[in-house]
C-alpha cells in the first residue's frame, strides 16, 4: 500500500527531500500560488503550523502555477515572498504540477486517494488542501474556500 512517506519532493531550495522524514506527523498538503485571492491563507496555515508543530503537524507548501498563472515566479522568488510577507516557517518545496501529464507524483496520489466533489480527482484551483494522518495516508480533501481555521479542528482530532 502506497503512503505519504513512499515520496520523495524538491525543496524549494532545490535538494531532494524524502517525505519519510515526516514519519508519525500529520501532514497537511497545500498547493500554493503568491498572486491569488487565496494568498492570505498563507497567514492561517503558519499560525496553524506554529500552533501544533510541537503535537505533531506538519504544513507541506507546494507552489503551482498552474491557474492563473499566479504563480509566476521562480522558487527563488517563491520562497522569498513567503518569507518577507507571511514570514512562512513550514517547509515549501519547488513549484510544480498538480494536473495533467506533467503532475507530481505525490499529487497524483493524493488526488486519487481523496477524490473531490462529486468523484473529480482533478485539482480546481490554489490552497486545496490534502490532510494526512500519522500513517502517511490521506483523511480529507479540502477546497480552496476551505480556510486553515476551517480545518482546525480535523487536524486536532488526528493529533
Amino acid at each position: 500500500m502506497t503512503t505519504a512517506y513512499d515520496f520523495t519532493v524538491r525543496s524549494i531550495s532545490g535538494g531532494d527531500v524524502s517525505l519519510a522524514d515526516y514519519r508519525d506527523k500529520v501532514l497537511l498538503i497545500v498547493n500554493t500560488a503568491s498572486k491569488c485571492g487565496f494568498t492570505p491563507q498563507y497567514e492561517g496555515l503558519e499560525t496553524l503550523y506554529r500552533d501544533l508543530k510541537d503535537r505533531g503537524l506538519v504544513v507541506l507548501g507546494f507552489p503551482c502555477n498552474q491557474f492563473g498563472g499566479q504563480e509566476p515566479g521562480s522558487n527563488e522568488e517563491v520562497a522569498s515572498f513567503c518569507k518577507l510577507t507571511y514570514d512562512v516557517s513550514f517547509p515549501m518545496f519547488a513549484k510544480i504540477d498538480v494536473n495533467g501529464p506533467n503532475a507530481d507524483p505525490l499529487f497524483t496520489w493524493l488526488k486519487e486517494a481523496a477524490p473531490g466533489v462529486l468523484g473529480s480527482e482533478g485539482i480546481k484551483w490554489n490552497f486545496t488542501k490534502f490532510l494526512v494522518d500519522r500513517k502517511g495516508g490521506v483523511v480529507e480533501r479540502f477546497a480552496s474556500t476551505t480556510t486553515p481555521e476551517g480545518l482546525r479542528q480535523e487536524v486536532e482530532k488526528l493529533l
